[in-house]
């Protein structure tokens, strides 16, 4: 029996949680958009079980929270609880590792049961295990009964592998492992991060559970909020892709939801966010550092078109003199003549 508080119990709505994109959503990045505001938790990339429990070094390294000490422990600088993401297949496995973890101070477990990625899905991780609506259940209660009472133990899901037809009955095999909240992500393996996101199954969700539901996939705007919410009928929201093209996108949110004035941040703002990432990865090696840099650039041209003008002059660099050089010439020439619309073709989401 869970004996500890839902993270939500005693929020404002709507509660924003940063979600785990693997790849992209480290320490360093968790630091910078908790530090904006309107994050309520946020969920690292996901640990993948296998063979082994790991080392603290190895929970340490995609959750470097958990070294801070005292009530900072588990925590962004911001103060934003970071929960921590597991991923695997083997039920003892994922138990023992997730105890080791909630031992060192999660604030809380998730498992990972919606990456759609081809080479998780051929280990027997991630949304393929929604073939087997029991062997979810067995993972998720295992690792229930190994974590202690008081720390919550969350999943995240996708609509299905290869079509919605399991749909409920994973949920329903969730719920009953014992998790205290389930995160739906609103498209199946399949369909992938391609438009739409189907908010009404979350609903449909909702309504078989005791369970809060958070509605997950396709939350780009403050009006993408709040038709999700309406559609599935949840006010918790998780938020990756959206919070890193706009990264005060849950403060926009909030303050459209509660009809309050709010100056949205400029493109002059997102850059410095961007410059701070750049100190805080210059360890990297020149490829790595740019591609990481043009990696969160690419996100900003979906909502700048200053940004878009920008990414145009640096997008095929890969010394890193030469990047910033042209970085700091592109924004000058941007900041003298910005863009106009119809001098670009603009850009079209379409996933990805």
């Amino acid at each position: 029996m869970f004996s500890g508080t839902l993270p939500f119990q005693n929020s404002q709505s709507p509660y924003i949680a940063l979600a785990p994109m693997e790849g992209l959503m480290d320490g360093h990045f968790r630091e910078l958009l908790t530090a904006v505001g309107g994050i309520d938790h946020c969920v690292t990339e996901f640990i993948r079980i296998t063979k082994q429990v790991y080392p603290q070094r190895v929970f340490k390294r995609f959750s470097p929270e958990l070294a801070y000490r005292g009530e900072q422990c588990g925590k962004t600088r911001a103060g934003t609880p970071v929960h921590v993401q597991l991923l695997g297949s083997d039920p003892q496995l994922m138990a023992e590792n997730a105890a080791k973890v909630a031992a060192m101070g999660a604030p809380a477990i998730d498992l990972n049961f919606g990456c759609p990625a081809k080479t998780v899905n051929k280990s027997q991780g991630g949304a393929v295990l929604l073939q087997w609506p029991q062997l979810i259940h067995d993972i998720t209660a295992a690792v229930r009964q190994a974590v202690p009472s008081h720390i919550p133990v969350s999943a995240k899901m996708r609509l299905g592998f290869k079509d919605k037809s399991l749909a409920l009955e994973n949920a329903d095999a969730l719920a009953s492992a014992g998790i205290q909240w389930l995160t739906v992500h609103a498209r199946t393996k399949t369909e992938g991060y391609k438009p739409p996101a189907y908010w009404e199954w979350i609903s449909r969700i909702k309504d078989r559970l005791s369970i809060p539901v958070l509605a997950n996939g396709e939350i780009w705007t403050a009006d993408n909020a709040q038709q999700c919410m309406q559609q599935s009928g949840s006010d918790i929201l998780m938020i990756g892709r959206g919070l890193v093209a706009t990264p005060d996108l849950g403060l926009r949110i909030k303050a459209q939801h509660a009809g309050s004035d709010y100056q949205p941040q400029g493109w002059q703002q997102h850059l410095q966010l961007f410059r701070q990432l750049a100190d805080d990865i210059q360890h990297l090696n020149d490829k790595q550092l740019t591609d990481r840099l043009k990696q969160w650039l690419h996100y900003f041209t979906m909502q700048s078109l200053e940004i878009s003008a920008v990414f145009q002059q640096v997008k095929r660099e890969r010394d890193k003199e030469q990047f910033f050089a042209k970085l700091d010439q592109a924004i000058i020439e941007v900041e003298k003549n910005p863009p106009r619309r119809e001098d670009f073709k603009q850009y079209q989401h379409s996933g990805f």
